[in-house]
C-alpha cells in the first residue's frame, strides 16, 4: 500500500519543463562533400529574447559527431577548433558560415537533396529541433 501511495504523489507531481529558448533558426543548409569527409552546417541564429542564450551543443542521427566548432585565421592559415560554446546576445544574431562558427558533421550519413534533422542544445537545457537541407560542394543557392 506504501508503495502504491507514493507512486501516485510522484505521478502527481508535475514535471519540470524546459522552455524552448527564444530562437530563430533561418537560412540552415548542410555542406556534403564525400562520405569519408566531415560535413558542415550553417545557419543564422536569432535571439529574440532579453538575455543573451547559450548554444552548447548539437546532435543529429545523420552524423557519427556533431560539434560546434570555429574557423579561426592563424597568421594567413585557416583553422578549425572546437568551441565549448557559442553565445547568441540579447537581441542579436550570430552566424553559423563558412569561414566562421559552423557545425561539423564527422561521419557524415546523406545525400545532397535531402533534410538532415539537427538537434541545437543550450546551456539551459533547453532544445529546438532545425532541418537543414543537404546541399553539395558549391554550397546553398
Amino acid at each position: 500500500m506504501h508503495r502504491l501511495v507514493c507512486g501516485v504523489v510522484l505521478a502527481a507531481m508535475p514535471l519540470a519543463a524546459v522552455a524552448a529558448p527564444p530562437v530563430a533558426v533561418s537560412k540552415p543548409w548542410m555542406r556534403y562533400l564525400l562520405p569519408n569527409l566531415p560535413a558542415a552546417g550553417y545557419m543564422t541564429l536569432t535571439n529574440n529574447g532579453s538575455a543573451a542564450v547559450v548554444l552548447s551543443g548539437a546532435a543529429s542521427p545523420d552524423c557519427g559527431m556533431l560539434m560546434l566548432h570555429e574557423t579561426e585565421d592563424n597568421s594567413g592559415m585557416a583553422m578549425m577548433m572546437d568551441v565549448p560554446n557559442i553565445t547568441i546576445p540579447a537581441g542579436g544574431s550570430v552566424s553559423l558560415a563558412p569561414g566562421g562558427y559552423h557545425l561539423m558533421c564527422m561521419q557524415p550519413v546523406m545525400k545532397v537533396g535531402q533534410s538532415v534533422p539537427v538537434t541545437l542544445s543550450f546551456q539551459d537545457g533547453s532544445s529546438l529541433a532545425v532541418s537543414l537541407p543537404v546541399y553539395g560542394a558549391t554550397g546553398a543557392p
